[in-house]
């Protein structure tokens, strides 16, 4: 069964989407980040404002030699990364790094690399070596703010949080909420998660971390109304799981509608028949 994370309300547990579909899709919505917005680093000044400013784009002219080079390398490595082919990645880092020793992304891929692989001094290292190099990048930000929140580090995270989100061209809000919001969740701060992943689903409601997440928080304060309708909405796609199902079932049975609570229920049943949701259903354990 899918290891999930357990986040606690008030010493009552909803549990979360398994592990590698929270935290790994929070990072990887932020990989694609770290090289697309990195291009006019490095570039003169004038240059990088007339690109900035969406008034030229950006042309291999623009952009010098050796940042090429490392942007490519950084690139690789960001592939390699998704693969879980962190011993390769690291190898790239290092070709891009050698190419240009001042690139904040390769600090900050390299940051994320040697934080999965348990190297948490390394990591820290990294993220702090990327930010003084960058020290408004959104992208940078947000890396930095989930290490820190994944080291139990919640208000560094916070605010690392809402200095990526000031950036006027931060095209990365949505997954920053997300990721500001279930630190929040962690942090027991229930009013201000529920705020970040509301705006979150606003941004992108097609999200299902952000969708189960904040209808287990609407579902905690009493809003149940409002956690129907987005936890039936994440529910009618094909990424609905035995979470959130069973959030679903516990959210029809306390609004008393009998008919789609067994609907929801038969699908748990069929789908997930080993699950602890499925065990929890059938012990009527809506409170659990």
């Amino acid at each position: 069964m899918t290891q999930a994370i357990r986040i606690g309300f008030g010493g009552r547990h909803i549990s979360a989407l398994p592990r590698g579909m929270l935290w790994g899709l929070v990072l990887s919505f932020g990989l694609a980040f770290l090289t697309g917005c990195a291009q006019t680093r490095g570039l003169p000044a004038t240059t990088a404002a007339a690109v900035a400013s969406g008034t030229e784009p950006v042309t291999e002219s623009d952009e010098p030699e050796a940042r090429k080079r490392a942007r490519i390398r950084v690139e690789l490595a960001s592939s390699y990364f998704e693969q879980g082919q962190t011993t390769v990645a690291l190898d790239e880092i290092k070709l891009a790094l050698g190419n240009d020793p001042n690139y904040a992304p390769a600090y900050t891929l390299r940051g994320l690399v040697y934080a999965r692989l348990n190297e948490l001094r390394l990591a820290e290292e990294s993220f702090k070596r990327a930010q003084l190099l960058s020290p408004r990048d959104p992208d940078v930000l947000h890396h930095y703010g989930l290490f820190a929140c994944q080291q139990g580090r919640y208000p560094q995270a916070v605010e690392l949080f809402q200095q990526a989100l000031a950036s006027p061209v931060y095209g990365g809000q949505a997954k920053t909420l997300m990721a500001k919001g279930i630190c929040q969740v962690r942090a027991a701060q229930f009013p201000e998660a529920e705020g970040s992943l509301a705006r979150s689903y606003e941004l992108d409601p097609g999200n299902p971390i952000t969708a189960y997440n904040l209808a287990a928080l609407q579902f905690r304060r009493g809003d149940t109304a409002k956690a129907q309708f987005t936890i039936r909405r994440l529910n009618n796609t094909e990424l609905a799981n035995a979470e959130t199902l069973w959030l679903g079932i516990k959210v029809e049975q306390r609004l008393g509608n009998t008919e789609a609570m067994a609907q929801l229920a038969q699908q748990l049943g069929r789908r997930y028949p080993e699950s602890r949701e499925w065990a929890s259903y059938q012990r009527r354990a809506f409170d659990e």
